[in-house]
């Protein structure tokens, strides 16, 4: 059995991620923003194997997050699943996965959380963008990112997944597409061993593979975001391009 770490995983897709990993016996390592929050995702999931509690907007708190999924030793799989649509949308969207993607061992296989919303995302121009970036534009950032972190980690899957418009807290309640499948291809992305799951650098939708934004593998868009984590977080990947 795997042993798998999610972010933001105390409600929505997160959470029906991680019972549904832990229903298949999985070793599921999970997340909440906050004591309260961590208290009430124990009674949800009693078998998860640890939750780690760091607001994602905090970026020490990221950093110290970082260092308590290290010590649990080498996962097999994390997603990053932890998003909002607005506020910091910046710094939980994009900068504390790539603090977490830098500070944590790399696993066997890294999943992030797009939206088929990326886009009509954009680059930023400047630093000075960062207060007001879209959701979309953050979902194109982060997308961005992955693509840089399968470029240069080879040995590792790393992908995207754009989830749909699910009923969620975030989805609200009249979104159209099928809950479920908002869910199931982060864990099969995770966990199988079919080849079709063992690639890198892909976008999928339904356990499809999609074309995401043409600019996605733009390696100086993906130098120029990187040095802005870089800066904004005082963390730095260990490989580059």
């Amino acid at each position: 059995m795997a042993k798998i770490f999610i972010t933001g995983s105390s409600d929505g897709l997160g959470l029906l991620a991680a019972k549904a990993l832990a229903a298949q016996d999985h070793e599921v390592f999970v997340h909440a923003r906050n004591e309260q929050r961590a208290k009430d995702l124990k009674a949800e999931l009693p078998n998860a194997s640890a939750v780690l509690i760091a607001d994602l907007a905090n970026i020490d708190e990221v950093k110290q997050l970082a260092k308590e999924v290290n010590s649990f030793g080498r996962f097999d799989a994390i997603i990053h699943n932890a998003g909002i649509s607005s506020g910091e949308l910046f710094n939980i969207n994009v900068l504390a996965p790539y603090v977490l993607t830098a500070g944590i061992e790399t696993p066997n296989r890294l999943i992030y959380l797009s939206s088929s919303m990326h886009k009509s995302g954009r680059m930023l121009k400047n630093e000075a963008e960062i207060a007001n970036i879209s959701y979309s534009d953050s979902k194109f950032l982060l997308t961005l990112l992955m693509d840089y972190v399968a470029k240069i980690y080879p040995e590792t899957y790393v992908n995207a997944v754009d989830p749909g418009w699910v009923p969620t807290k975030m989805g609200g309640q009249s979104a159209p597409d099928d809950l479920q499948k908002g869910y199931e291809t982060q864990l099969w992305l995770a966990t199988s061993e079919e080849d079709a799951a063992k690639v890198s650098g892909k976008y999928f939708f339904h356990q499809q593979q999609q074309k995401p934004h043409s600019e996605i593998t733009n390696t100086d868009f993906q130098q120029q975001l990187i040095a802005i984590c870089k800066n904004q977080s005082g963390v730095e990947l260990s490989k580059t391009i």
